[in-house]
């Protein structure tokens, strides 16, 4: 077993654990390699081992190896801050986006989705931890940006995701997972069908499964420390 794949087995078996300890099934927990700076050789190892569902922030970076990897049967997370002027790309290229903050955001990509692709699956980002330097809609837009997103064509809105702030602390760390849970059930209320939960990451996991995460994305713990873009 490679070093990556030894780390995606122990990933995989903290996510299970996680699970099994709140009474969940693990099956209902689906992870996303943030493969993001990373190059197409670490991303292809990581893919051999099992893992199929990979997180990009740059969108130029994301097509290379993209193209680079059309071999293999993968699903692309585009989970970075949206420009206006890469929407097409997104559009055209990624299975999933996770950071829906805006309504024309979310109008360009149902506009150039493309017909012969299934409707592109999309998140709501989420401010939970109200940080200036973060993306995301503020908690008390979510339910008016939701209902908008989910009428779109070309689009199927699964869910909401969210980047709170870090801290180490097991509690503190489910309290904007909580918030985050508590929106989403309350859109569930409302009518809408969603099915994700796209939180937590490598240092903070387990407690975003304790209060429901259906996506988590992991990077360092699978790659090791950030390559600097």
């Amino acid at each position: 077993m490679t070093s990556l794949s030894a780390k995606l087995q122990a990933v995989l078996a903290q996510i299970a654990g996680a699970a099994r300890q709140c009474g969940r099934d693990p099956g209902d927990v689906r992870l996303v390699a943030v493969s993001k700076t990373w190059p197409v050789a670490c991303i292809r190892e990581v893919a051999l081992a099992g893992q199929t569902s990979f997180g990009e922030s740059f969108v130029q970076e994301a097509l290379d190896k993209m193209d680079q990897l059309r071999s293999l049967a993968l699903d692309w997370h585009f989970i970075g801050s949206l420009q206006s002027n890469k929407t097409r790309l997104l559009a055209e290229n990624f299975n999933w986006v996770h950071s829906i903050d805006r309504l024309r955001i979310a109008e360009r990509l149902a506009e150039q989705r493309p017909a012969s692709l299934p409707p592109l699956s999309v998140c709501v980002q989420v401010n939970v931890s109200g940080e200036a330097s973060k993306g995301g809609v503020s908690p008390a837009d979510v339910p008016a940006l939701a209902q908008a997103v989910a009428a779109l064509p070309n689009l199927r809105l699964r869910g909401l995701m969210a980047v709170p702030a870090r801290s180490d602390a097991f509690l503190e760390q489910r309290r904007p997972f909580r918030l985050l849970r508590q929106l989403f059930e309350q859109l569930q209320a409302d009518g809408l069908v969603l099915d994700t939960l796209s939180m937590g990451m490598s240092h903070d996991l387990d407690a975003a499964i304790a209060e429901g995460a259906t996506v988590v994305r992991v990077g360092s713990a699978i790659f090791g420390e950030r390559h600097k873009a």
